[in-house]
This record gives C-alpha cells, sequence and structure tokens, in this order.
C-alpha cells in the first residue's frame, strides 16, 4: 500500500590502503571502479564515487574488492568537491499505491489485518474493496468489545495498585521523613564540627568567614561568571576595600564537607608565592563558597592548548619557563616548606592560575592529602586527580607506594603539555610515532636531533626547552623510585643543560 524512497542517497566505495598492496592489487582495484571519480586526500584510504549513476548501476556491498566496504551518504549537489557535494539531510519520498490513495483522499485510513489484506478504515466501518466483506465489520466491533474489557481490567488494576501504595506510603510516613531528616542532619552536624574544630585550631589565623549574603554582596548576586568545573561555578567580585577577588561557589549536591573543609584546611597552611591565597570561605548549611585572590590571566590551560598561528606560540619561551619554575618552588614547597607535608594530588593546566605577570600559582586543593613530614607513603581509600596526570601508582598499587613522587609524575606531564603546546596524547597528529609525545621526545633528545618545537628564537630558549623536556622526562618514571624530587627538578631547572643527564626510557 505504501512504498518510500531515498531521493538524494549516493554509494561511496572505502578502500583501506595497506603497506601489502601491490601495484596489481591497486590495478585490479582501479578496473573494478572503472568509471568512477577517485578522491585519495585522506589518509590510509581512497574514496570511489560516481555521482551519475543511478541506485541500480551501484555494486552491492557482497561484490567489492578486498578491504573496501559501501557507504551510502546524502548528498545535495551532483557536481563539485567530495566534501561540497555531501549534504546533512536525507530526503525521503512517499508513494502510496492507487487504493490507498482513494483511501485517504475519501477520508479513510489504510489499513492491513493479520492476513496482509488491505481495507480501508472509514467512520467505523470496515469497507472492503472489491467485496463487501460483513464478517469484517462484525469482527471490528469485536475486537472493539474485548478491547474495551482489556483497558477496563487494566485501569481497574492501575487504580488498586496506587491506592494501595499511598495507604503503605500514609502508614510508614513519619518513619521515612525521619530517617531522611535524620541523615541530613547528621551530614550537616558532622560538616559543621570539622568546620567549628578548624577554626578553633587556626584561632587568628584562620581565613574570613563570610555568610552566604555577603558571598551574593560580594559577586553582585554572581553576575560575572569567569568559569565552572564539576565542583560548581567561579565568580569574579569585589570586597569592601575594592580588592578583586574570585568566588568558588560549590554544587550544594556535592555531598559531604569532606573536600570542602580539605581546602580550606590544606590552603591556611601555606603561604607562597607560587601558591593561590585563600581570602575567606562560606559555610552556611548547603552554601558553601571560597574566596580567592583574583588571577587577571585565568588558568594556564588556555594558553596551552588554544589554537595559534604558524610560528607563534600563546606564551614565549622565556615566559614558560618561568611558570615551569614556579610551579616547580611552590610543590617544593608544599612538600617540604610546610609544617605538615600538603600532597597536591591534582596538578594539570587547569589548576595553575596566573597573575597579571604570569606569576604561576597552584590552586584547587579539593583532593589534597595532609601528612607528617616523616611519612614518605600514605594511605588511599580510591584513586585521586584527573586522566592523563595520574601517577600509574595510584591506579596499580603493585607499581609503588602512593607519594609524593605522584605529585612530581602530575608536574612531568604538565610540563610536557606546555612544551608541546598539545596535549601528550593525541590521535589527530600527522605522524603515528608523534601519537605519544613524550615518547617521540625522548627519541629526538636521544638521536641528538632537534626538538622541532615551535617559536624558538635562540640558542637560550633552546636550552631552557631541553631542560624542561630532559626534567620532565625524569618526572614521568614509572617507577616512583626513579623520579626526583620536586627540590631536585628545582635545581635541574636552574642548572646547566651539560650537568642533566638522560633519564632510563
Amino acid at each position: 500500500s505504501m512504498l518510500f524512497h531515498m531521493v538524494n542517497i549516493i554509494s561511496f566505495y572505502k578502500c583501506i590502503s595497506t603497506s601489502n598492496n601491490t601495484r596489481n592489487i591497486t590495478q585490479k582495484k582501479n578496473d573494478h571502479f572503472a568509471g568512477y571519480n577517485m578522491y585519495n586526500g585522506c589518509e590510509g584510504f581512497s574514496i570511489y564515487y560516481n555521482l551519475s549513476r543511478r541506485d541500480d548501476e551501484y555494486i552491492g556491498a557482497d561484490n567489492l574488492p578486498t578491504n573496501c566496504s559501501l557507504i551510502r551518504l546524502p548528498i545535495q549537489a551532483t557536481h563539485g568537491d567530495l566534501f561540497d557535494v555531501l549534504g546533512p539531510e536525507i530526503l525521503v519520498e512517499w508513494k502510496l499505491s492507487e487504493e490507498c490513495s482513494k483511501c485517504h483522499n475519501g477520508g479513510g485510513q489504510c489499513q492491513t489485518n493479520k492476513t496482509n489484506k488491505f481495507s480501508c478504515h472509514k467512520d467505523m466501518k470496515l469497507t472492503s474493496f472489491g467485496v463487501a466483506d460483513v464478517s469484517t465489520v462484525t469482527a471490528g466491533t469485536s475486537k472493539k468489545g474485548n478491547l474495551r474489557i482489556i483497558w477496563f481490567m487494566v485501569a481497574t488494576g492501575a487504580s488498586l495498585s496506587t491506592v494501595g501504595l499511598l495507604i503503605l506510603l500514609f502508614c510508614f510516613r513519619k518513619k521515612i521523613l525521619w530517617y531522611k531528616y535524620l541523615r541530613f542532619w547528621e551530614s550537616n552536624a558532622e560538616d559543621h564540627q570539622k568546620v567549628e574544630e578548624f577554626l578553633k585550631n587556626y584561632g587568628s589565623y584562620a581565613p574570613n568567614r563570610y555568610n552566604y549574603t555577603d558571598i551574593k554582596r560580594i559577586t553582585g548576586r554572581f553576575r560575572n561568571k569567569l568559569g565552572h568545573g564539576g565542583f560548581g561555578n567561579v565568580y569574579r567580585g569585589s570586597l569592601r576595600d575594592g580588592s578583586e577577588v574570585a568566588v568558588k561557589v560549590l554544587n550544594e549536591l556535592k555531598g559531604s564537607g569532606e573536600d570542602f573543609v580539605n581546602e580550606v584546611a590544606s590552603i591556611s597552611r601555606t603561604s607562597h608565592v607560587n601558591i593561590v591565597s585563600l581570602v575567606g570561605f562560606c559555610f552556611e548549611g548547603q552554601k558553601r563558597a571560597l574566596v580567592y585572590e583574583f588571577m587577571p590571566n585565568g588558568s594556564l590551560e588556555k594558553f596551552i592548548y588554544e589554537k595559534r598561528t604558524d610560528n607563534v606560540r600563546q606564551l614565549s619561551w622565556p615566559i614558560l619557563y618561568k611558570i615551569a619554575l614556579g610551579i616547580a618552588r611552590g610543590l617544593e614547597y608544599l612538600h617540604r616548606g610546610c609544617n605538615t607535608r600538603i600532597l597536591h594530588f591534582d596538578i594539570k593546566p587547569h589548576n595553575i592560575l596566573l597573575d597579571e605577570d604570569f606569576c604561576p600559582k597552584i590552586s584547587d586543593f579539593g583532593l589534597a592529602k595532609l601528612c607528617i613530614k616523616k611519612e614518605s607513603v600514605v594511605s588511599m581509600l580510591g584513586p585521586r586527580g584527573t586522566i592523563g596526570y595520574i601517577a600509574p601508582e595510584i591506579v596499580c598499587r603493585n607499581l609503588g607506594g602512593v607519594s609524593h613522587k605522584s605529585d612530581v609524575y602530575s608536574y612531568g606531564m604538565m610540563v610536557l603539555e606546555m612544551v608541546g603546546g598539545r596535549k601528550n596524547v593525541d590521535v589527530r597528529v600527522d605522524r603515528t610515532s608523534e601519537i605519544y609525545f613524550p615518547h617521540w621526545l625522548y627519541q629526538r633528545l636521544e638521536l641528538e636531533e632537534e626538538l622541532q618545537l615551535i617559536g624558538i628564537m635562540n640558542e637560550e630558549e633552546n636550552e631552557c626547552a631541553r631542560k624542561m623536556v630532559i626534567a620532565s622526562l625524569w618526572c614521568i618514571q614509572t617507577d616512583p623510585s626513579n623520579r626526583p624530587s620536586m627540590s631536585k627538578v628545582v635545581e635541574m631547572l636552574e642548572g646547566k643543560l651539560d650537568s642533566l643527564q638522560m633519564p632510563p626510557k
């Protein structure tokens, strides 16, 4: 009764080019697609197509050469380059049979019965074309009656089930509500106890505590949004003295306040030029916020990954070197300079903030862990960090214990991304050997070849880049015992290039 046809669909044939292809196989493929256009602008395969052929002239999927496959795509033009003719829409043409068309034009609906015999449903009667079939009307009436009975039984059952459920909820309402509020109260009471203990321990050294009304005033009712993440949103604001701040407002559904109190406690213990300063915090019921000093240049990642013109970097090599050295000094301070050792566990470009002079400051201590200095290994219930920067031993404990060397690994991966201006693992690169950037860099250093990094203008910048690469390759050693401490990393960056040795592969 009804047929449909896709009007603007054309067959394309994708043929993989492998190193095993011989000239004879290639010639057979070309003979097979005689009269077809060939597009070979894609690496690893060619595309054959012919925009003038009809559907019945296409080669079936079961009659294709080896390594070739059929792809059917919509087109919007019949001439031009391959990617100019491809279209975003599929046009479908519907065709009704003559009897269905008459039924439809007469106000009826085309239907088929169990034997696939066509019938026209009109005015609650079934009129069969050709010979009138009275039994069809009777069957339709009987079927309608059965449907009414079934619907009545379903409606009755649903009503009884609903009533029963409401009775149960009514009987247990007090227990359910009591349990819900008890859990909520216990959670908030525990979080508040942590905050109060923290304020008591730090006394006058504790950061300022704001109420939620203050947070709304500081941010101008959250008018200027700087960014967002899984934790919540960051807003720009200003204090009464005119100083600018960044306010991180945490999601209300964040769960327990452990990460929040952890971040407040961690940063409050620090005072270093390369650690972000915590101005204050808000903890009012489920309303939680952190107030930091404002960093005009935002986070480091936008200067690494954003597109740039050929041979021009977002940041010059002297500034990149300054940032790498500053972060290393900040981590050295966290690991050795504080009264309590702080392990960050989430070092990445997004958590490095830059002031107006591009001085780096480590931020976001939500995953940090405090431990006494004599502890070389810390215990963890589960993985912490961001994929691409997490040290192997955090995921696979057989490789060694989790310690400050885990931060060293994250630092190395981050600096390599600063050097390359790209992710360390990138499948979009032209050559397969460059997919894992650290391995490619190691090979070039091993062969004493140029690093081919963008923007190096003189020998001094080339030396800075090589020191950053060698130090980072030491940092990302799989065995934590082979990684240097952050104090040693600072020494490597500040020292002479000739004094640096190549790390194990």
